[in-house]
């Protein structure tokens, strides 16, 4: 298929996420046709570095061989079973293990599905079925914070509380709520201490449960570093001071790590790097590094007893996915934890991250740059209109996104997010002169979007 001709198919026939669809027959796709490393090339062959290892996702790069080796002896085995009914199959046993294994704080067993959307959609429902069993019927409410994100589906994009999520769709659903969120830059007041904001948000959580009643609060979800919400980095103390909280009221923690997980943040878990302890773990994304579809919601013993004698009671357990633990996503998956170990990507991540980061904060000096804030090997910067009041240029004018389009044309791919923040996710094998390189294109990108905005 010529480029014309697959141009047109495209905007004849797909309809694309996370797109202006009235501007894509104008605009056109961008067609990927191969990657090599951090990279991915166009159909003319240029080069991008993928500084967001596509959807935070890609983490051993987009040409890793034994990838492919272990997706194709899957395939030949066995490609496909599933895990109804008391069947099983060895590559879903063995990912179990090996998750239980690595987890942060103790779980007791794995449930996989294939987006983590799924994942938190499935701890939602298993909120809900653990307070019917304990006779909490009431006991329902689910918190997440402003500025989350954990998925699109009915149920996990009203736990997304970012504008373009829910409206028109109808959404947000009953019985959520939404906390204060953790930014220090943006909702610290004058003055206040991170230390302080911390406590101002706990005292926040608490007067929300007070007032909404202890009985009707359930669970609380939190990503450790919020990711589509701006790569917000929680302030000193938030994560201790919160779980105060929520043990206090016997509401259960649910830690989205689809996007830290993995080694994002320089340790495995974004929870191990500040100190969350939770109920239930959602994983996806680096658990394969984007080479199969897979996610996987991890419980705890105490979850899963209830579980467990619910189950019992009722006869089976009615929830469940045709592609739960694919055997493709699983196999991957495992050869994905692998390649992490054998190689020392966590140590390599911690190599880097200091340059990573030294870098990406010598923009904060720049005259549209009001923050720049991250941790490992993520990060953001916040673009503003004054940097002394701190206040954001006019929507209208789109400035992050035009410097996501310099950016583009520069060869370096990232995305803009509300509030003008540019987020950098590279995968994490990216070394040091290609961190110099990216951050370089970005520069340039930019220089050119600054020297079109008559008052910077």
């Amino acid at each position: 298929m010529t480029s014309n001709s697959l141009r047109d198919a495209d905007i004849a026939s797909v309809l694309h996420p996370y797109t202006n669809l009235a501007a894509h027959p104008a605009k056109g796709p961008l067609v990927m046709t191969r990657g090599e490393g951090v990279r991915v090339f166009d159909e003319s062959g240029k080069d991008y570095i993928e500084g967001m290892s596509g959807l935070w996702c890609a983490s051993l790069g987009f040409s890793e061989p034994r990838m492919v080796a272990a997706a194709k002896r899957q395939m030949e085995e066995l490609p496909f079973y599933h895990l109804f009914n008391h069947k099983a199959h060895p590559a879903a046993v063995r990912l179990a293990e090996k998750l239980i294994e690595l987890a942060p704080v103790p779980m007791s067993k794995v449930f996989f599905a294939n987006s983590g959307s799924e994942a938190n959609d499935t701890a939602i429902k298993l909120v809900w079925y653990v307070n019917n069993a304990l006779g909490r019927f009431e006991k329902k409410k689910i918190i997440s914070r402003a500025k989350a994100y954990h998925g699109v589906t009915l149920a996990t994009a009203s736990l997304t509380h970012l504008p373009n999520n829910q409206r028109d769709f109808d959404l947000p659903i009953a019985r959520i709520l939404k906390a204060d969120c953790p930014h220090h830059y943006r909702f610290g007041l004058e003055g206040e201490s991170e230390e302080d904001f911390s406590t101002r948000l706990a005292a926040n959580l608490e007067a929300l449960i007070l007032e909404e009643g202890p009985d009707t609060v359930a669970a609380f979800f939190a990503e450790p570093v919020m990711g589509a919400g701006g790569v917000i980095i929680p302030p000193a103390s938030y994560f201790p001071k919160i779980q105060a909280v929520l043990k206090k009221y016997d509401v259960l923690l649910i830690a989205d790590e689809i996007i830290t997980g993995f080694g994002r943040t320089g340790n495995m878990f974004g929870c191990q790097t500040f100190g969350i302890e939770p109920d239930m773990i959602s994983l996806a994304k680096a658990l394969s590094s984007a080479y199969a579809p897979i996610s996987a919601l991890l419980v705890n013993e105490r979850i899963f007893k209830i579980l467990q004698e619910q189950s019992a009671k009722i006869g089976i357990f009615g929830h469940g996915y045709t592609y739960s633990a694919h055997p493709l996503g699983a196999a991957v998956a495992l050869e994905t934890l692998a390649i992490y170990e054998e190689r020392d990507i966590l140590g390599h991540v911690r190599k880097m991250a200091p340059h990573f980061q030294a870098r990406l904060r010598a923009f904060a000096s720049h005259p549209l740059v009001g923050e720049a804030r991250g941790i490992g090997l993520i990060g953001a910067l916040e673009l503003v209109a004054d940097k002394q009041t701190r206040a954001n240029f006019d929507p209208a004018l789109g400035v992050g996104a035009k410097v996501v389009a310099a950016a583009e044309q520069e060869g370096v791919i990232l995305r803009a997010m509300a509030g003008d923040a540019i987020a950098f996710s590279p995968p994490l094998v990216i070394t040091k002169g290609e961190i110099d390189e990216m951050f370089g294109r970005f520069s340039r990108a930019l220089e050119r979007v600054r020297s079109e905005i008559p008052s910077s």
